[in-house]
């Protein structure tokens, strides 16, 4: 069953952008830190991983020193988001001057201040309101889940979201748990309320538990660290709950045609299958080549999957720090004729 589509606000591209340094099981083997190549992949289901940091600095340092890899990093969040959002834009035509509003987010901004809307903006050279909306994993929703929210003549006609996560900068190399999840990788998509798009927001559902704030955590100037057990289970938990709140009418279970889990790992993203009576051929997933892009992982599996989407009812479930979790569920249309 299909609910109405009374959607106000329609995703009309996406862009993604990973850099090309590849971190797979044997290069975290080769780092001596207790990790082999078959123990990562039955733990993570994780076999490889991008990254901006050079793999002979990761080699040599293990990262070990936050303020090196900043400036040994082959690129910036403002570069990795900009080129994700020249893909979505070119997808569809449009130009710099197009573009009404940008806002970013993500687990692992550049700078402090200024926003890193600002700093994507200006490597895009686009003039436009620009500002952060950020929820760690679960940005993305947040960002759909506000400007669903607010008054369709309210807002320009092209919104440009963009998450730029580049986290490998901030993983501990030595450190085992860590090291064997993170990859880089950012995304794009311009939204409109007025200009009708391959995915069209249908509903969005968006939570916190602040209690769990330090359960997963990036300090200032310091190392991704996580409570790994306790997130897992808090992960599986809150995306079958949102996909029953999302995909529920009545007494019936709307049936999907694709669900997209937050990419953090595969078996988690198994267990939430399991669980949501989700088939696998309905699990559209790629983190088990890009590993946990943060906010960004989720979307670049609908941006790589762009010209074959499949029609019909696609769910969102996104979990990350905060704690937070939601998702949105989409109608996607066939794609646009040649």
């Amino acid at each position: 069953m299909t609910p109405p589509l009374d959607a106000r606000l329609h995703v009309v591209s996406l862009g993604h952008f990973h850099p090309r340094g590849i971190i797979d099981n044997e290069f975290l083997e080769s780092l001596d830190i207790g990790a082999d190549a078959k123990w990562i992949a039955e733990r993570v289901g994780i076999r490889s991983r991008r990254t901006v940091l050079p793999l002979d600095y990761i080699r040599t340092t293990k990262n070990c020193d936050l303020r090196a890899a900043d400036e040994a990093a082959e690129f910036t969040n403002a570069e990795t988001g900009a080129e994700a959002a020249r893909m979505a834009m070119a997808r569809v035509g449009l130009r710099p001057e197009d573009v009404g509003m940008i806002i970013s987010g993500g687990c692992s901004p550049r700078y402090s201040t200024p926003a890193e809307a600002c700093t994507i903006a200006a490597e895009l050279g686009i003039e436009c309101p620009a500002f952060d909306v950020s929820s760690a994993c679960s940005t993305f929703v947040a960002q759909i889940h506000m400007l669903k929210n607010m008054r369709p003549e309210a807002l320009p006609e092209y919104i440009l979201l963009v998450t730029a996560e580049n986290t490998t900068r901030k993983v501990d190399y030595g450190d085992r748990k860590t090291a064997v999840l993170w990859g880089d990788g950012s995304t794009a998509a311009i939204v409109s309320t007025r200009i009708p798009g391959r995915l069209s927001v249908i509903k969005t559902s968006l939570q916190s538990d602040p209690s769990g704030w330090d359960k997963v955590t990036i300090p200032t100037g310091g190392f991704f660290k996580q409570d790994g057990p306790a997130v897992q289970s808090f992960a599986i938990r809150k995306s079958v709950l949102v996909i029953d709140e999302l995909c529920s009418r009545s007494d019936e279970r709307i049936e999907l045609a694709g669900f997209v889990g937050h990419q953090a790992n595969l078996l988690m993203l198994k267990a939430v299958c399991r669980k949501a009576g989700i088939p696998e051929r309905h699990h559209l997933f790629n983190v088990d080549r890009y590993g946990n892009c943060g906010a960004s992982g989720a979307l670049s599996v609908l941006s790589e999957l762009w010209g074959d989407l499949p029609v019909g009812l696609i769910c969102v479930a996104l979990v990350g720090s905060g704690l937070t979790w939601g998702g949105m569920l989409f109608d996607a249309g066939p794609p646009p004729s040649p």
